[in-house]
């Protein structure tokens, strides 16, 4: 994922919450993303860590395609 993608992410809700990438930072165990979301519009940082699909908050937003 990269700047300016939308996306969504894991928060303490049920539903996840739809943003855009503002930066990008890579460490060894994740990568960290900064995300605007409509409360919090000068980001907020989240981790996703490498080893645990548990460790994910982050995601591409998925689409929908019509056929």
């Amino acid at each position: 994922m990269k700047v300016n993608d939308l996306v969504t992410v894991k928060t303490d809700g049920i539903q996840r919450r739809e943003g855009v990438i503002l930066a990008v930072e890579e460490f060894n165990e994740g990568i960290m993303y900064l995300v605007s979301l409509p409360d919090y519009p000068a980001g907020v940082w989240f981790f996703n860590e490498i080893d645990s699909r548990d460790g994910t908050f982050v995601e591409l937003r998925q689409t929908e395609t019509r056929s």
